[in-house]
């Protein structure tokens, strides 16, 4: 099938129009984030069963015709791995698609394997090694060559193949519906939107402090991610993480003992000093009570550390019996929340639950016990 290139909005609006009847399409991006907070969108690719086109956002302006499809709820939108695609289309619309199958997930529940990547998927599935000639590829540049156009839509021709196979296969084993608080999850706007009053919770280094530091820490943070989204340039340009650590643990009150911090060059006190010492003599004055905290990593007793062990064990058995990886299903850290007493873990929602969550607590409330029957672990229900 021939790949076609689209660099006309003529060109875009004659495709869309073609394919305006799918029931779904396949949607991949290529972009670039390294000089700028907001990723750029370089490269649109899109198939359906009877085309495949690469469309070129850096020449057309107006890109409506293949939004308004890929928003169309009648269209299911097919991504691999969505949450960078789907950031960027926020970026564009302010929303999300409401209509989408990330294929990541779905191999998730169906036993390839935890976040497994699109090449391994696709030669899992249909036996594809995908060519990676082109994987450093920088996407502004024009114009493309054929080998890179071809790459580019190799992660959209295979990923049909492998959207049909999956979804097939996700119905012969009743688990569509799975996927659907998922899918949803990944398509709540509130992962999308900037938070600069908690970004700083993000901030490695950040467990180190305490106290006014953390204040000092969360108003440097605030204010570095406001400055990057208003000048589109990464945080790491406005003000780098380790800089902010240190600024943070010696509060320093005057612009000329900034010298004392490593890392912190005389171009960025000389654009932004002022801005820096305004926000430490700021976070300063802010009362005690009121200073964020980190959140204190749990304490488990001997015993519930074992409680954590058996779990551990009851999740393998259920998994392997569903052939899911237990990485797909829960975590070590979660389960000892749930021991902790934490019920709103993800183990207890969704398909989770379905397949191990109520089992982990039949377990936790005596409902069950285990046995070991040559070397097989067992399950057994108390009367």
């Amino acid at each position: 099938m021939t790949v076609q290139f689209l660099d006309t909005h003529a060109d875009l609006v004659s495709f869309c129009q073609r394919i305006s009847d799918s029931k779904w399409m396949t949607v991949d991006t290529e972009f670039l984030r390294e000089k700028t907070y907001y990723s750029k969108l370089c490269l649109i690719q899109v198939a359906t069963d009877d085309e495949i086109a690469c469309i070129d956002p850096l020449a057309i302006d107006d890109l409506d015709p293949i939004l308004d499809l890929i928003y169309n709820p009648e269209i299911t939108v097919v991504f691999h791995a969505a949450r960078q695609d789907l950031e960027l289309f926020y970026t564009l619309r302010g929303t999300l698609p409401p209509a989408i199958f990330d294929t990541q997930l779905a191999a998730t529940v169906l036993g390839y394997g935890d976040q497994i990547g699109y090449g391994n998927l696709v030669k899992q599935c249909i036996g594809v090694e995908l060519d990676k000639a082109h994987s450093r590829t920088d996407w502004t540049k024009r114009p493309l060559d054929s080998g890179q156009i071809s790459y580019a839509a190799d992660d959209v021709r295979y990923l049909r193949n492998v959207y049909k196979l999956l979804l097939q296969e996700l119905q012969d084993k009743n688990r569509l519906h799975w996927l659907s608080e998922d899918f949803d999850n990944l398509t709540d706007i509130s992962t999308y939107e900037p938070d600069p009053i908690n970004v700083w919770k993000k901030i490695k280094g950040a467990g180190r402090l305490k106290g006014v530091q953390l204040a000092i820490l969360q108003k440097l943070a605030d204010w570095r991610e406001q400055r990057a989204i208003n000048t589109n340039r990464p945080r790491r340009w406005v003000l780098k993480d380790e800089v902010m650590i240190d600024l943070a643990k010696l509060a320093p009150d005057s612009t000329q003992k900034f010298s004392v911090i490593r890392g912190l060059e005389s171009g960025t006190i000389e654009r932004h000093g002022k801005a820096i010492l305004e926000q430490i003599t700021i976070a300063k004055t802010i009362p005690v009570e009121v200073w964020p905290t980190m959140k204190k990593p749990l304490q488990l007793s001997s015993q519930q550390d074992a409680t954590v062990d058996a779990l551990m064990a009851l999740m393998r058995k259920f998994c392997d019996e569903q052939s899911i990886a237990p990485a797909a299903v829960s975590s070590r850290k979660e389960l000892e929340r749930l021991v902790a007493g934490d019920t709103s873990v993800n183990l207890l929602q969704g398909w989770r639950n379905e397949i191990v969550g109520h089992h982990i607590q039949d377990f936790l409330n005596g409902k069950i016990s285990i046995t070991v029957c040559d070397t097989q672990l067992n399950t057994i229900e108390q009367g």
